[in-house]
């Protein structure tokens, strides 16, 4: 797709977007605030709902607290939480079913991207009963209010609390694509950061990462920010600045997972609007192909994707640098810094530096999707075409050491 068509499609996206209805979600916060959900829920008038979360969760015991406070509150409610790492249609259309057998009105997503994702999907497929899941992704075609959403963020990282977008794999293909649209954006959330306590450093690591990478590509795209996004973006990258190394070396400080917790619903609401980019066109392809989890995708393509943009980046990332406080002499010193800074903090988190698992045979169809999940939608600092793609695969399969 041409450079020159995606500029000009970008430019009535901008304009288009102040006719979206972006929102945040009405939300709560603070240690133990899951214990008031049930109140806020029987005050919205929710009184039959389906859980959406995951198998580790339910394993772990995690939702359990907020299943007790329902029946206490007198809410009826039904579990589904047969989810994938990578949530898939079919995983959709089961959770599906066990609403509409249920008589369910409202929907609660406990859990981390995956839970999330797939209760938007319900959601979608509740108000549009005879599409499937593949004719909803795409731009706006949704477009219908979805019941009663509750929203219970147990990683900080997704965002996904506060965004438009649900990433779902469709069983058949394996393509991984999003349903994009501002009618899936739950109504209320819940910000527990009790919840995120028992993460794994792993767990930790990846999904702050993946929240770095959101406020980064919102800010870097910059065109369809407003300043309220590019506040949201600088203080995420703050926050996760101060406080996701210490959350990954000690997992019980609830200052800082309280502060993740945040940076994530920022970052969130920063790319509902800035959009994502090419860091997540191409880390989508390796969930679906490969099952790598999000997080882990993004936290190995990231610093690839801003050191190929070059000077195009430098004034914007030159500015994150700064709200860090790092220095440097001009803005490329400082945007080279700010990149170096994600190196040190993957080593430092014992991450990955490339992805190995990506196949000769998948790299032209890994091409195929990430350009067409990509242009002309994202904002991108610089529009690619195949050889630009192919150039960035070719890098992180083979990376150079990172200092």
């Amino acid at each position: 797709m041409g450079k020159i068509y995606c500029r000009v499609f970008q430019g009535m996206m901008k304009i288009g977007n102040y006719f979206m209805g972006y929102r945040m979600p009405e939300y709560i916060e603070g240690p133990g605030s899951i214990r008031r959900l049930p109140a806020m829920m029987k005050e919205k008038g929710a009184q039959n709902v389906l859980v959406v979360t995951g198998p580790v969760l339910m394993k772990l015991g995690l939702p359990r607290k907020l299943l007790e406070e329902l029946k206490k509150a007198g809410i009826k409610y039904a579990v589904f939480n047969d989810i994938g790492v990578n949530p898939t249609s079919n995983d959709v259309e089961a959770g599906y079913k066990i609403y509409k057998e249920n008589n369910c009105q409202a929907l609660v997503a406990f859990g981390g991207g995956a839970p999330m994702d797939c209760a938007k999907a319900i959601g979608a497929r509740v108000v549009h009963p005879s599409k499937t899941v593949a004719q909803l992704q795409g731009v706006l075609k949704v477009r219908k209010k979805l019941p009663l959403f509750f929203a219970v963020p147990t990683t900080s990282g997704t965002g996904s609390e506060t965004t438009v977008a649900s990433v779902i794999t469709i069983s058949g293909t394996h393509r991984k694509a999003a349903i994009n649209d501002p009618a899936i954006i739950p109504g209320y959330a819940v910000l527990d950061p009790e919840l995120t306590v028992g993460l794994p450093p792993f767990v930790t690591a990846t999904t702050g990462l993946d929240a770095l990478c959101h406020a980064v590509e919102a800010y870097t795209n910059h065109t369809y920010c407003t300043k309220l996004e590019n506040k949201l973006a600088k203080d995420a990258v703050r926050l996760i600045y101060d406080n996701l190394l210490t959350a990954f070396q000690d997992g019980k400080n609830l200052e800082a997972r309280e502060n993740m917790q945040r940076a994530s619903f920022f970052a969130g609401r920063a790319f509902t609007r800035g959009c994502v980019g090419y860091v997540h066109a191409v880390g989508h392809t390796l969930g679906g192909l490969y099952g790598v989890p999000h997080g882990l995708a993004m936290s190995v393509i990231l610093p690839h994707v801003l050191r190929q943009f070059g000077p195009a980046v430098y004034k914007r990332l030159s500015e994150l640098a700064d709200v860090c406080g790092m220095q440097g002499a001009d803005e490329r010193e400082k945007a080279l810094a700010f990149i170096e800074w994600i190196e040190q903090m993957k080593q430092d988190m014992d991450l990955p530096v490339g992805a190995d698992m990506i196949k000769d045979g998948d790299i032209p169809q890994i091409i195929t999707w990430a350009m067409k999940e990509a242009n002309p939608l994202y904002p991108v600092p610089v529009v690619w075409d195949e050889a630009d793609f192919r150039r960035l695969i070719d890098t992180i399969r083979q990376p150079a050491p990172e200092k």
